[in-house]
């Protein structure tokens, strides 16, 4: 095996990343792509880690964060994806959100340039040639056709399934600023950041009400007779789906007030407020934070218009909605992400149950850097579950259960809690975060030994 390439199929996230592990290892890697050959329901480009979402890491705040903290590991550990997100930043307030065409247009010249990457076009349809000894399969959640079936009669499993929705942009000058404004929540500022952000669009009561009235009624997507039974991700629900659990279901979660004050109106507390977010470098593109959406164009168009600041909008993209894939990883892959099925295989992204940019690419990170270590003959070492990767490792390998497993994004309750039961809220935050990177150090020592 020390002389055969290793073989990843996928060029999203997660297959970027991992790409990039096992290249920069010294060992040979070809990378396979379908796009532009064969395209999908979501992406638009055939550039590698396009983002079909939000442009979105979430925060980046190590110290008291869980997302934050992985975004500081993948550095660390040389990460490609967060190495080409900081140099395409934007605005975001304590988030990190990058330049879209920016980010995957980084991301593909680096692994063009790179003597042990070698890319082809062309869809891996069915399962990987028997002679591909060592191979990681991060095709995402929109795994095409012929490998979901593969996989189904191999495991025996049936994939389970949600909907992703993606999130309508604004062109920057079709807002109308004498009624929103710019404010971070908390007038807190992140990277790139001033604390002045976001772009802010407040209703009064009556406004939202009448807000979520038309939300409701209006047409949304049919779903395919096979589509139907297929659950949604609570992390990434359509807007018209939290507005059917409440009237104020909205307004506490993406519309919440909180933390920001409307200087055309200081004396007025809002009701709710809407959140947009800069999506391009140029600061010309905005999407909506939260509004994922199934409705159809039309209404669509005419229900954002009733947003107070956003009657003259004009739309870069109109939200969509595409049907995810992911295997019952607790119960298929082993500790270091390898099919108990068939070995040779490895899984990485979202395909394996994590949700999240960032979250795909540290699993693309690690299985990059297993199947380097097994290419070489050396030993795999796994983060230790008091990391940021680790505690997502062991939860979709082993620490979830089988029977309900659930897409999941890194958080501090996947982490063993810290031995000091009595710390409370911020102090408990910053012990998980010192420990995480303290115990991370050491595990990129055991990898420099090793090399």
């Amino acid at each position: 095996m020390k002389n055969k390439s290793i073989h990843i199929i996928g060029g999203g996230l997660a297959g970027s990343e991992a790409t990039w592990q096992v290249a920069h290892a010294g060992v040979k890697v070809v990378l396979h792509e379908m796009r532009p050959l064969r395209q999908t329901d979501a992406h638009q480009t055939d550039k590698c880690a396009e983002l079909v979402c939000s442009n979105s890491f979430r925060s980046d705040d190590a110290e008291y964060n869980a997302v934050g903290l992985l975004h500081e590991e993948m550095r660390r550990a040389g990460s490609l994806i967060m190495r080409c997100g900081d140099a395409a930043k934007v605005p975001a307030g304590s988030a990190l959100a990058v330049d879209r065409e920016a980010f995957s247009e980084a991301v593909t010249k680096a692994l063009d340039a790179h003597p042990n990457i070698t890319t082809e076009r062309g869809e891996v349809a069915g399962l990987p040639p028997a002679g591909w000894d060592n191979v990681i399969i991060a095709t995402g959640p929109l795994t095409s056709p012929a490998l979901t079936e593969a996989m189904k009669q191999l495991t025996g499993e049936n994939h389970l399934a949600f909907f992703d929705a993606i999130a309508p942009i604004v062109f920057r000058e079709s807002i109308d600023m004498s009624k929103a404004w710019f404010q971070s929540r908390y007038d807190k500022p992140g990277p790139g950041g001033t604390g002045k952000d976001y772009i802010n669009c407040a209703m009064d009561k009556n406004q939202y009400a009448a807000f979520i009235h038309a939300l409701l009624s209006a047409e949304k997507t049919e779903f395919k007779e096979w589509e139907k039974n297929t659950p949604y991700f609570e992390g990434c629900l359509p807007i018209e789906v939290m507005a059917k659990r409440g009237i104020d279901t909205l307004r506490w979660g993406p519309m919440k007030p909180i933390g920001l004050t409307n200087p055309h109106s200081p004396t007025i507390k809002s009701h709710a407020i809407v959140q947009l977010r800069q999506d391009n470098a140029l600061g010309t593109l905005f999407n909506i934070v939260g509004f994922q959406t199934k409705m159809k164009y039309a209404d669509q168009t005419r229900v954002l218009k009733m947003i107070p600041g956003l009657e003259n909008a004009e739309f870069a993209r109109l939200g969509g909605i595409h049907r995810n894939t992911f295997i019952n990883s607790p119960k298929l892959l082993d500790a270091t992400l390898k099919l108990k099925a068939m070995p040779r295989l490895r899984f990485a992204g979202q395909i394996t149950g994590c949700e999240g940019y960032v979250e795909s690419a540290a699993v693309g990170l690690m299985a990059g850097r297993f199947a380097a270590a097994e290419a070489l003959n050396q030993n795999i070492s796994t983060p230790p579950m008091t990391t940021a990767m680790g505690a997502l490792l062991n939860h979709i390998t082993t620490g979830a259960n089988a029977e309900t497993f659930q897409p999941m994004n890194v958080n501090f309750g996947l982490f063993p809690p810290p031995t000091d039961g009595r710390l409370h809220s911020k102090e408990r935050k910053k012990a998980y975060t010192t420990r995480a990177l303290d115990d991370f150090a050491g595990w990129l020592k055991v990898w420099k030994a090793a090399a």
